[in-house]
């Protein structure tokens, strides 16, 4: 990395997997608000949905998720049950059974679920939902917990797509992170996958671990090409203490600094792109006939909480306990803790906490981050004139891009902003510029490389 660059690499900023951040949500959105949300949706409105299964069998380190540790199914049983419940809620708000596009589960360990409860809980959003014939379901997977019985029962749910999680194959690193995960493991999964005819699987690689290496990083990502994915993420850890407690386990010592992580990420990239993967924004990867890479061709791919995504549904349904919703008129989270999750849905509440009602100016510079993080560009000018806004408004912002334009990050031609593709790691710090909210709030974000 260029010395010039690290003052922009090691700026702590949001992930942007939504504008506002989850850091803007208030309080002041709760359940109520929701439901009148709910009933207002229109009736054709396309919807998505994301359920959040918040148990593991154990902590990996590195974690930045709602989750706990469970060491008996008891808990995950009566889960399901309140999950089952919810959907019934949110189906009686919403008043009829909506066109359902995406399903996405995660956790935590979504598999933790017995193939009974899962099917059971796919079957009340069936009943809740129409459930188009070609939605994409996809999973997350532990690989060290899957059988073979648990992915034939994902197969007759009607789950389309897994996404497995490795991080890396380094046994040194996989120590330090409490995540002892072999290879023959991992294909394992893969091939139990294939054969129960789950042929679109993703693999979740990981760059910034303790004791990781520019060579180390580019090994796992030749032996991940191993396994046929369709896609990769390439994710950088989020090292953040302060919000998760358990990180502070992790020998802070062996963590990279900035330079070797920009380092680690190159060299898996470089490994992924030979083999003609294609960088999809930030962070992913994709063969070429992959869904992702055709929707990125056509610039109509999309970011939401689960990621780079092409889900183009108006509405994104969350369920379960930190679950978080967008609706057309804002975001809604419900409870991170399972027992004010649980005393919701038993008293026939919907569990929403917090959220955003979005302004005119929120969606504006939501544009305008989702077109920068998907397309590594925004024609800024014509973004603004379809909401009544010009140039002029982005005077402030414009100073900014130009700065970064000195330092080859960015190429500006009249009301066009491209980021330049050796730049593309620094996305989240060139889309900061557009960002109204951060000015005072870096300290609670990680840094951008």
């Amino acid at each position: 990395m260029p010395p010039d660059l690290l003052q922009f690499s090691d700026r702590q900023v949001p992930r942007y997997t939504s504008y506002p951040t989850a850091v803007q949500f208030v309080d002041d959105v709760g359940g109520l608000t929701y439901a009148q949300w709910l009933s207002e949706l229109a009736a054709d409105t396309l919807v998505s949905i994301y359920l959040h299964v918040p148990f593991c069998t154990e902590l990996c380190l590195y974690c930045g998720c709602h989750t706990t540790v469970v060491h008996k199914y008891t808990p995950v049983a009566a889960y399901a049950d309140l999950l089952e419940h919810e959907i019934s809620l949110v189906g009686g708000h919403l008043g009829s059974r909506r066109r359902v596009v995406h399903i996405h589960w995660g956790g935590g360990t979504p598999t933790i679920l017995l193939p009974r409860d899962f099917a059971r809980v796919m079957d009340a959003l069936r009943r809740a939902f129409s459930v188009a014939s070609d939605c994409e379901i996809a999973i997350e997977i532990d690989p060290r917990t899957l059988t073979a019985e648990a992915v034939f029962a994902l197969k007759d749910a009607g789950v389309t797509r897994a996404s497995v999680g490795v991080q890396d194959f380094e046994p040194r690193v996989q120590r330090a992170v409490g995540r002892v995960q072999s290879f023959e493991q991992t294909a394992r999964a893969v091939d139990w996958l294939h054969d129960a005819g789950i042929f679109n699987v993703n693999l979740d690689l990981m760059y910034g671990l303790p004791y990781q290496t520019a060579e180390t990083v580019a090994a796992t990502a030749r032996r991940s090409l191993a396994l046929q994915p369709n896609r990769i993420a390439l994710f950088g850890y989020a090292h953040v203490p302060w919000m998760k407690r358990h990180q502070k386990l992790l020998p802070e010592a062996a963590l990279p600094g900035a330079i070797e992580r920009f380092a680690q990420s190159q060299a898996a990239a470089a490994v992924l792109q030979q083999a003609d993967f294609q960088p999809i924004g930030l962070d992913h990867f994709a063969r070429p006939d992959d869904l992702l890479a055709r929707r990125q061709g056509e610039k109509r791919l999309h970011r939401n909480f689960q990621g780079y995504t092409t889900d183009d549904a108006a509405a994104l349904i969350g369920l379960g306990t930190s679950a978080i919703g967008t609706m057309p008129q804002g975001y809604v989270q419900n409870a991170s803790s399972t027992v004010a999750y649980r005393n919701a849905i038993q008293s026939g509440n919907l569990a929403t906490v917090r959220g955003r009602t979005l302004t005119d100016e929120d969606r504006l510079r939501r544009d305008i981050i989702e077109q920068l993080m998907c397309n590594l560009e925004v024609d800024l000018a014509g973004t603004a004139a379809a909401r009544k806004r010009s140039l002029d408004d982005f005077a402030t912002e414009l100073s900014k891009i130009d700065v970064l334009a000195q330092h080859g990050l960015v190429h500006r031609h009249d009301g066009t902003i491209t980021v330049a593709e050796d730049a593309r790691l620094l996305l989240r710090t060139i889309c900061a510029v557009f960002d109204a909210y951060l000015s005072n709030q870096e300290a609670r974000y990680s840094r951008a490389v």
